[in-house]
């Protein structure tokens, strides 16, 4: 059995840079073919996938051979990963991927191994022969997607409907209907024999004409309740929720306002003034400079109402809307303009247009009272339908019902084209007139959710972009109070055109081959039904991180009006499942304890299928990015960094069901301009265990066994982590890997009274020696900094007492006079504080400084990096001598675990900053340097 290329060594800062460019790439890309949560990156998927098949050539090669050929593989992935590369299928970066991929295969079945890469047919022809790809737990499809891109079998296993439908759409549809051209009347009229659509192209190309056909049908049925506004196209109606003021004497219908801000682009300002006219408020709209005279009228405090200036608690606007008493107020139109958009106050004849809706259908069901995650219910908004307004609900079901109506004439035109007329239904892989028509209805219907996720009263405005925000700008179904419904038929953010050409361009890159194959089916039983041993990689649910089910609900009850006919099977129940649902939700479980329970028993259930039933010569590969601490705070209000429950039941059933981590690999995979990224520590990593079945006769360790072990060999592991620039804030959290790794190589390991270590403890060791480590790094800094940071610890930039400074001064052998000197705290009037890093002397010079430390040199850094960014960081890093910079990274570490422990989530900000900037910095700095004089420096302590 061949250890694999993912076991041994991977190109991680060429996989990291992709996996983060990634996400900022929008049109075109197979994430936007519709939303899902938490989903991966494209390119991480792809190169563990290569990984995985592709034999170390370690195994074949003397190690002198075998790291140049590493070498040329790492070369091959760096252009494998790149969007560019592989988003046209054909590409000879992938053609070259599929060649090695079928070069490991030929070994493994003692075949012979394709000529070169130009030898398609064998390479095919191996591939073939390649155990099938499953993922378990497919979500947004992003493994088996990949796995088809490389042309390995995908297998997509998801007990969510709207995640089956998902990967359906990626990896079972498109095969179907490869290289065929569009079947629509206009393309026929003009066609060529020269014309070739390449995979999913034709496809696509049908999805745009029926798309338009919809679009014309809609306006001439319910374009009257979208008017223009002096002839200009109306992009959005903006609203206030309202409130009946708690004032007996008032009783106004109060507005309830984020942000009166419109716009607040430079030279383009635009927002609303409130003022009060006869007991009520009216808005009208300024534009140009100024600011509106108040941010806002409701925040997490709670409410004031405009008309008498009474406070008005959350409380209240809860059980007035609990009692069906909240409104809505149109407060300001914008228009489409000639170079940008139009602001303009609220006309009484539009907003009797949009009262005057009424839809013929609405999602008339109860969505899961989850108080974490859905909030709108508390406000009295219980049911789907009160999540749209009687417009928007109108317009959803026009579009929906219109899906159905387009099917008809694609099934027609089809007939015509030549598409047999052949009853298998798209359900069942047919793939003649019938089966072609349904499958331009799957996509037609995820530009109907596209729809929803911006025609919705959560939606609101963006008053930076100018645009519809989306529903789920975060994992999350929130209340909004101001909200915009958007226009579906002006050509801005929520126009139907807009969805459309979203969902086309999304299908034009899809590989469309070999066959694949997406069921609706737990984690547990996923493995059965795939034709051959799979290797498996897969990313599971978090814990109680995202309830799927109950977000994906506000999709699925449009998704089952639409598509009900075509999948019926798949939406035959009202809302989609929940018990099943592998995640801990006390509120669905009934209490923590029992929550716990289904999710452990649940995930040892998967683990030991999937190790009877995975192929033996290939790593099982799973991602996890759930914080491996949670902080606890005791009777005093100390926090305490302990064990998350997420990671330790995940690694607990893995343990315990036979599994070994091999290999650890942390991966940049989370967006960092994401809501919950923006402001806040959160991960930015997940890691890639790569497991293989630990063997029968494998040892057991003592307690002290296993900490000797950690000891010898997780520092190595974490010198190359930091060295590698792995933010702090994913520092514990890569630590499990190596850490794991030594774990579960023993079948126990056992205290000295028998009992068996559980991974909780083993974590909590992890963790010790990870501290260890970081004191090691903190010993040797000079004495200055090891004084900044012990202060630190105690007063961070706070004042202490100038007694307790100069007794940890002589313990550190320094004097506090020369920390003075040495600029980085200031001691007056019996209280001494350290500088924040905004308080360092802009024109710095590090050779003029005769008292140089780690700890100055750090925080100069960071001053740079968060104010003139990593140019001028880089500048100064390339003056400072290389002992001193790197003072300053082992410093970043350790005050980013300082103060996160400590609560100071600002000044962890910061030091993650420079810790994960650090190597770039350093490669900067190293081109602007040159040859480096060590004898201009002088450091002194």
């Amino acid at each position: 059995m061949p250890k694999k290329l993912i076991e041994v060594a991977l190109p991680l800062e060429a996989i990291n840079k992709e996996a983060s460019r990634e996400k900022s790439i929008r049109h075109g890309h197979p994430s936007t073919l519709h939303l899902w949560w938490a989903r991966r990156p494209l390119a991480t998927a792809r190169a563990v996938l290569f990984a995985s098949v592709v034999d170390d050539p370690g195994e074949h090669l003397p190690e002198d051979q075998a790291t140049k050929e590493r070498e040329r593989l790492f070369a091959l992935l760096e252009r494998l990963v790149n969007w560019d590369e592989a988003k046209n299928p054909d590409s000879p970066t992938l053609w070259e991927a599929r060649y090695e991929m079928a070069k490991s295969l030929a070994k493994a079945l003692g075949k012979a191994p394709p000529r070169s890469k130009e030898d398609r047919a064998a390479i095919l022809a191996l591939l073939e022969e390649a155990p099938p790809v499953l993922d378990p737990f497919a979500g947004g499809g992003t493994i088996p997607l990949e796995a088809q891109r490389l042309g390995l079998r995908a297998y997509a296993g998801d007990l969510n409907p709207v995640a089956v439908l998902i990967n359906k759409a990626l990896v079972e549809v498109p095969p179907l209907f490869a290289d065929l051209p569009p079947v629509n009347p206009e393309y026929r009229s003009k066609r060529q024999p020269t014309d070739r659509f390449s995979r999913a192209k034709g496809l696509a190309e049908d999805v745009r004409f029926y798309g338009r056909w919809v679009r014309e049908e809609a306006w001439r049925r319910i374009g009257a309740y979208y008017p223009t506004l002096d002839g200009k196209t109306v992009i959005a109606w903006l609203w206030a929720r309202t409130v009946p003021c708690p004032n007996p004497a008032c009783r106004a219908d109060a507005p309830l306002v984020r942000s009166f801000w419109l716009s607040k682009k430079r030279g383009k300002g635009a927002y609303v003034v409130p003022e009060v006219e006869g007991g009520r408020v009216v808005f009208r709209v300024k534009t140009g400079a100024g600011a509106p005279p108040r941010e806002g009228t409701v925040d997490r405090r709670g409410a004031q109402c405009l008309v008498c200036g009474t406070p008005i608690p959350l409380e209240h606007v809860r059980k007035e809307g609990q009692a069906g008493r909240l409104g809505a107020r149109l407060m300001a139109i914008v228009t489409e303009e000639t170079g940008g958009r139009g602001y303009h106050a609220p006309e009484p004849e539009h907003e009797k247009v949009a009262e005057q809706a009424t839809p013929p259908w609405k999602p008339d069901y109860a969505f899961a009272k989850n108080s974490r995650h859905m909030t709108p219910s508390i406000y009295g908004l219980e049911r789907f339908s009160d999540l749209f307004t009687p417009r928007q609900l109108l317009a959803l079901a026009t579009f929906s019902d219109l899906v159905a109506e387009a099917r008809e004439r694609v099934y027609q035109d089809a007939l015509e084209a030549g598409l047999s007329d052949d009853p298998t239904p798209l359900a069942q892989g047919g793939t003649g007139a019938r089966a072609y028509a349904e499958a331009v209805g799957v996509y037609l219907a995820m530009a109907v959710d596209h729809l929803t996720n911006r025609h919705s009263s959560i939606a609101t405005w963006d008053a930076s972009w100018e645009k519809v925000r989306s529903v789920f700008a975060r994992q999350a179904l929130p209340m909004t109070w101001d909200f915009a419904e958007a226009n579906p038929f002006s050509e801005s953010s929520g126009s139907w055109e807009g969805m459309v050409d979203w969902v086309a361009k999304a299908l034009e890159t899809l590989p469309a081959r070999p066959l694949g194959q997406a069921r609706q089916v737990n984690a547990v039983e996923a493995v059965n039904g795939v034709p051959a041993p799979p290797l498996i990689s897969t990313d599971p649910p978090y814990y109680d991180n995202v309830p799927y089910a109950d977000l994906s609900d506000f999709f699925y009850v449009w998704l089952r009006r639409t598509l009900r006919d075509t999948y019926p099977d798949l939406f035959r129940t009202l809302l989609t499942p929940k018990e099943e649902e592998l995640i801990a939700d006390p509120h669905r479980h009934g209490g923590p304890d029992a929550a716990r329970r289904h999710f452990e028993e649940g995930m040892r259930r998967v683990f030991r299928n999937l190790r009877a039933r995975a192929h033996p010569d290939y790593p099982l590969t799973l991602y996890y990015a759930f914080k491996q601490q949670e902080v606890e705070e005791d009777e005093e209000g100390e926090t305490e960094a302990v064990a998350s429950t997420g990671w330790e039941t995940f690694l607990q059933g893995l343990v315990e069901e036979g599994f070994q981590v091999v290999a650890t690999w942390p991966m940049r995979t989370e967006l960092q301009n994401r809501p919950r990224g923006q402001g806040s520590n959160a991960l930015a990593s997940s890691i890639v265990l790569v497991c293989r079945p630990r063997p029968e006769g494998a040892p057991r360790a003592s307690r002290q066994e296993f900490l000797r072990a950690l000891r010898a060999e997780l520092p190595k592991a974490l010198e190359d982590l930091t060295r590698g620039s792995i933010p702090p804030v994913d520092l514990a959290q890569s630590a499990i890997g190596p850490g794991m790794a030594v774990f579960s190589r023993y079948s126990a390991v056992v205290e000295p009274d028998g009992r068996p270590l559980s991974v909780r403890e083993a974590l909590a060791l992890v963790n010790q020696v990870l501290d260890e480590f970081l004191a090691e790094e903190e010993a040797e800094l000079d004495a200055p900094s090891r004084f900044a940071l012990a202060w630190y610890e105690q007063y961070g930039y706070g004042e202490g007492p100038f007694g307790d400074a100069e007794t940890l001064a002589k313990a550190k052998n320094v004097a506090v006079s020369a920390l003075e000197e040495g600029g980085i705290l200031l001691a007056r009037g019996g209280k001494v504080r350290l500088f924040r890093p905004e308080e360092y002397p802009e024109d710095w010079d590090p050779k003029a400084d005769r008292r140089l430390s780690a700890w100055e040199a750090a925080h100069h850094l960071i001053r740079l990096l968060e104010r003139e960014g990593e140019g001028a960081a880089a500048r100064l890093l390339a003056e400072l001598p290389p002992a001193l910079a790197e003072g300053a990274r082992a410093l970043a570490y350790r005050l980013y675990q300082i103060a996160e422990r400590r609560g100071r989530a600002e000044d962890a900000q910061s030091f993650n900053l420079l810790a994960k900037s650090y190597g770039h910095l350093a490669v900067e700095a190293a081109r602007a340097r040159g040859p480096v004089q060590e004898g201009l420096f002088r450091e002194e302590g």
